[in-house]
């Protein structure tokens, strides 16, 4: 359906938008055992997928202007699997890294987790965060220093964070050779066990680790470490990132990327 036949909603995405991020998405194919169906609009997906991530709603409810819901998350499920998100994600940080006039690669970042509530499911990965009180899963996120968010990991609530900053780092270097040097991380990743695994790192990739922490009681401003503070409070804007409501963490981990998209593409544009 044609975005100018149907009502608009603030999350649509405009021209100029869609000229971004239009090209990153997957050219659609025919309906599956159904051939000769015309292929889905990747602009009221796209659409659809944003409203949903911003307003909070469940996949039924989705208004009817943007088709069959089934359709929408079959596309949302699909781009998660075959982490398109996250591949868009990475064209868009490099885009506006380039436009504050920094190097398309970080060499420098922050780390650090947030755990949040989940709804009641009847599978996927569930646990308590006994420092947080906290029953749901634990959002383990790599940013750069302009808080831009690079990588995410999803895991129950009880993964202890040491073993989060492991995956995450493991994820970012998987895809080749990465200019990422300088980590700053809270006091809750300080051991020795992982002192010794960031060492081993330093000999392959040189990545040092620092611990930043407080210097008294009470509520205090980290230097180098904001940033990561600021991208959590960003993501709390968009209504489904108030609790887990995903039954796989890789579509937990998709939803994040999507808002950090949401919100680069409002910038470039």
């Amino acid at each position: 359906m044609s975005a100018n036949a149907r009502v608009y909603y603030p999350t649509d995405v405009t021209d100029s938008q869609w000229e971004l991020v239009g090209p990153l998405l997957p050219e659609p194919k025919s309906g599956p055992g159904k051939p000769g169906r015309p292929p889905s609009d990747r602009r009221e997906v796209l659409n659809a997928v944003l409203y949903v991530v911003k307003s909070g709603c469940q996949w039924r409810l989705l208004p009817s202007e943007f088709g069959c819901w089934q359709t929408v998350y079959r596309y949302f499920n699909s781009w998660s699997r075959t982490t398109v998100w996250q591949g868009i994600l990475e064209e868009l940080n490099m885009k506006e890294r380039c436009r504050q006039g920094r190097h398309p690669e970080p060499t420098a970042g922050c780390i650090d987790s947030q755990s949040v509530k989940a709804t009641m499911q009847p599978t996927g990965e569930i646990g308590f965060d006994g420092n947080k009180k906290v029953k749901g899963r634990k959002r383990h996120v790599l940013t750069d220093t302009l808080g831009l968010i690079l990588c995410v990991v999803v895991t129950a609530a009880n993964v202890d964070d040491r073993k989060g900053l492991q995956a995450l780092v493991n994820r970012w270097f998987i895809k080749g050779v990465c200019r990422l040097r300088k980590l700053w991380v809270d006091a809750g990743y300080r051991s020795q066990a992982l002192r010794d695994w960031v060492s081993g790192l330093k000999r392959t990739h040189k990545i040092d680790l620092e611990v930043t922490d407080h210097d008294g009681k009470g509520f205090q401003i980290v230097a180098k470490r904001w940033v990561v503070e600021r991208a959590f409070s960003w993501l709390l804007g968009y209504r489904r990132h108030s609790k887990d409501y995903e039954v796989l963490t890789r579509n937990s981990e998709a939803m994040i990327q999507i808002a950090m998209i949401a919100i680069l593409i409002r910038r470039l544009a």
